[in-house]
């Protein structure tokens, strides 16, 4: 039986439902033509064998539902990202994929007529549209439909993270359809009007919009021809604002983790062994990697062929992370920006549009490498809290323990009293024991940490 998946409503041009565990994308008959034009223009064909376009397959006419045009079976994907989990980066590259796609639906009668960040996810590595229906013919002398949202969606939140605060990102969390225009003009910095492309699609662009909405419109205003040159000008415009932009660098300790606050070689050399040995075990096919860091072992599980996905609160360690991924073009790992203790809730209307973290996947095995101390000290999470966290999400779990007396979880008892009489190495074991089986632990070395393998019951 197929089920229509609960955010897929707002598309009049077919929506997504679920089948079997998979998703599959229902096309109705009033795309027919756009459809069409897609398929048969060689549009499709170019935009995936670029990895721009999700591929996809038409599934037999026997399959097609009462009153539906077409069944496409899309490439599944195994774990849904938004735009307020990804970092500097990935939001760029999003800018520059959904420019590019644009650039080559130009060239071949056809057009976006949305421009949203929710389109685009990272599969094998690269920002790749997945909304197949995004396209419609080109409506001559028209300017682009999807402009303003672009703006909002891509460009407005950029200039903030670069200009601004990587943290502005989180608007979206509250602005689901991209930051507001006029907000962003309000938070840039006044230098922001020196650059002429924020000047003209942020500024500028801020300004025509307030007016424009407070205009009372009389019949219809005639239309101003937008020749094709004037279309491509304003995607040079866009992605030349996109590049424009910079990362200035990371500048949290925990983005420097691992080259100024673990002591000793030997104890890394041993965690990365053991971590190998015991995913070697556990052969999960999907990891989830938290409090990942810059994602040191993150590689080593994705090395392994798994699925894992590196999710971390500091922006600039999921940056590295990413930028790393790119320079190495690593297909099988994702970094995610998410806070552990406050991670992405279900959002939008009815609070089903946008999925919370939990709801969206679910991974073979867990790694909590040097996390469970940031957890019960830093935000005072009881540990039977941890555990049955953790047991929740995987049925594997590589787990370490950080004892209070260690150098990293002393900084965290610095600002604050200490409380955690509970936080003991026999606490942590009795709590753990209650909902995993405890297959494996091991002292690292050059340290008082404990590595453990474990199993949920």
């Amino acid at each position: 039986m197929m089920e229509r998946h609960q955010s897929s409503f707002r598309d009049p041009s077919g929506f997504v439902v679920c089948h079997e565990g998979e998703f599959l994308r229902v096309v109705n008959p009033i795309y027919r033509s756009d459809y069409d034009l897609l398929m048969g223009s060689g549009l499709y064909r170019d935009l995936a064998a670029e990895k721009l376009l999700v591929t996809h397959e038409e599934l037999p006419a026997t399959n097609v539902p009462a009153g539906a045009y077409k069944l496409l079976r899309s490439r599944q994907i195994p774990f849904f990202s938004y735009p307020y989990e990804w970092c500097f980066s990935q939001l760029k590259d999003a800018a520059l994929a959904t420019l590019a796609v644009q650039k080559a639906a130009l060239d071949h009668g056809m057009s976006l007529k949305d421009a949203s960040a929710y389109n685009i996810q990272f599969i094998a590595g690269r920002a790749t549209l997945i909304d197949t229906l995004s396209f419609e013919t080109l409506k001559v002398g028209e300017p682009w439909v999807a402009y303003h949202q672009f703006c909002r969606h891509f460009l407005a939140p950029l200039a903030l993270m670069a200009r601004s605060d990587v943290r502005l990102l989180q608007l979206f969390r509250i602005h689901l359809d991209g930051v507001p225009l006029d907000l962003a003009q309000n938070l840039l910095p006044a230098s922001s009007r020196l650059s002429p492309w924020l000047l003209l699609h942020i500024h500028l662009h801020a300004r025509s919009h307030r007016r424009s909405a407070g205009k009372t419109i009389k019949g219809r205003l005639p239309k101003r021809q937008f020749s094709q040159a004037s279309f491509r000008g304003l995607l040079e415009s866009l992605e030349s604002a996109v590049r424009s932009l910079k990362f200035r660098g990371a500048s949290e300790v925990w983005s420097q983790y691992y080259d100024a606050t673990v002591t000793g070689g030997k104890y890394l050399q041993h965690k990365q062994e053991l971590v190998g040995r015991y995913l070697e075990q556990a052969r999960p096919a999907t990891v989830w990697d938290l409090g990942a860091n810059r994602g040191l072992f993150s590689f080593l599980a994705a090395s392994k062929g798994a699925e894992t996905f590196a999710f971390d609160g500091d922006h600039d360690c999921v940056e590295m992370a990413y930028q790393e991924c790119r320079r190495r073009s690593e297909a099988h790992l994702l970094p995610l920006w998410l806070d552990l203790a406050n991670p992405s809730p279900a959002l939008g209307w009815a609070n089903t549009e946008r999925s919370s973290w939990l709801e969206r996947a679910q991974p073979d095995l867990v790694m909590a490498l040097a996390l469970v101390h940031h957890l019960a000290i830093g935000n005072n999470l009881p540990l039977g809290h941890i555990a049955d966290f953790f047991a929740r999400l995987g049925r594997w779990l590589i787990v370490e323990f950080v004892p209070k007396d260690d150098e990293n979880a002393q900084k965290l008892l610095q600002v604050r009293e200490d409380i955690f009489s509970e936080y003991t190495e026999p606490c942590f074991t009795a709590e753990f024991a209650r909902r995993f089986e405890i297959l494996e632990s091991q002292r690292i070395h050059d340290s008082a940490r404990m590595l453990y393998l474990m199993r949920r019951k």
